[in-house]
C-alpha cells in the first residue's frame, strides 16, 4: 500500500492505516450521534452517555468520548466500533493522539470541581503551578507527600486536594474523610487525620463520594493520584524536588 497522507497506527488493530485529515460532512456528526445513541446509550439503559464526537486523521473514522472516560473509535456509518490508542508517526517517534484527548478530558473534569469543594494549601509566594491530588487520609504515601507540602510550597506549587477514599463508602477511611470535609478547619483536620490522630465524628453533606466517582471516571485505582496542569495523570508518590522538575519549575 502506498501512503498518501499521514501515517497513523491504532493499537489493538493489526493493520497500518494511511489517511488525510478530514472534516465530517454537514449533518454527519448528528446522524452518527443518533446511531450511537441507539446502540450505546439506549442499550445501556442510560448509564452510558456520549460526551463528544470528533474527527480523527483517519478518513471516515471518528473518536467518541463516553461519560465513563472511555474513548472509542467508530466508522462514519456508526456500525463498527473499536477501542485502543491512536498513534501518529512523526520524525520524533510515535505521537499518542488518544493520550492528548484523555488529558483534555481530565483537565475539563477536574476544573469543573469548584475550589470550595477542595482542600487547598496555598504557597506564600508566587503560584507557579497547581497540582490536584486525589488523596486518602489512611494512605501511607499520601501522608508522606503531605509531609512535603512546605517543600512543594517553596517551589511555588499550589496543592489542591480532592477526596478518594479507596473502596468508596466501604473504605475504612470513608468516615474519617467525611469528618475532615465537615470540619470548620479542613486544613487542620486533614493534617491531623494524615498524622493518625482521631477526629471528632462529624456528618454533613460533602463532595467526598462525588470526588471518588470522578477519580474512577479518570481511571484512578490508588492514591495519591496526581493531576498535572497539562492534564497528565501520574499515579503514586513522587518526591517534591522531582515533582518540581516534572512541572518545569527550577
Amino acid at each position: 500500500m502506498k501512503p498518501f497522507g499521514k501515517t497513523v497506527i491504532v493499537s489493538g488493530c493489526a493493520a497500518l492505516l494511511f489517511a488525510v485529515l478530514v472534516q465530517p460532512a454537514a449533518g454527519q456528526d448528528e446522524a452518527l450521534r443518533e446511531r450511537l445513541h441507539e446502540s450505546i446509550v439506549a442499550a445501556s439503559g442510560g448509564q452510558l452517555e456520549i460526551v463528544n464526537i470528533k474527527p480523527t486523521p483517519l478518513d471516515r473514522i471518528f473518536e467518541v468520548e463516553l461519560n465513563t472516560g472511555e474513548l472509542l473509535y467508530v466508522d462514519a456509518s456508526g456500525e463498527y466500533l473499536f477501542a485502543g490508542d491512536l498513534y501518529q508517526t512523526t520524525p520524533d517517534g510515535l505521537l499518542n493522539l488518544t493520550s492528548a484527548t484523555r488529558q483534555e478530558a481530565i483537565l475539563r473534569k477536574v476544573a469543573a470541581v469548584p475550589d470550595e469543594e477542595a482542600i487547598i494549601f496555598e504557597p506564600e509566594g508566587e503560584v507557579k503551578a497547581t497540582l490536584t491530588i486525589f488523596t486518602d487520609v489512611d494512605c501511607t504515601y499520601c501522608r508522606q507527600l503531605h509531609g512535603e507540602r512546605e517543600q512543594l510550597h517553596g517551589f511555588g506549587i499550589r496543592i489542591r486536594y480532592l477526596a478518594y477514599p479507596r473502596g468508596g463508602e466501604n473504605a475504612t477511611s470513608f468516615d474519617k474523610m467525611i469528618s475532615v470535609w465537615c470540619s470548620e478547619d479542613r486544613h487542620r483536620s486533614l493534617t491531623q487525620a494524615k498524622n493518625g490522630q482521631n477526629l471528632p465524628i462529624r456528618d454533613c453533606e460533602t463532595p467526598v463520594l462525588a470526588h471518588y466517582d470522578l477519580g474512577n471516571q479518570l481511571g484512578i485505582q490508588g492514591t495519591p493520584a496526581l493531576v498535572f496542569p497539562d492534564g497528565r495523570l501520574i499515579p503514586g508518590y513522587v518526591e517534591a524536588q522531582r515533582l518540581a522538575a516534572m512541572l518545569g519549575i527550577e
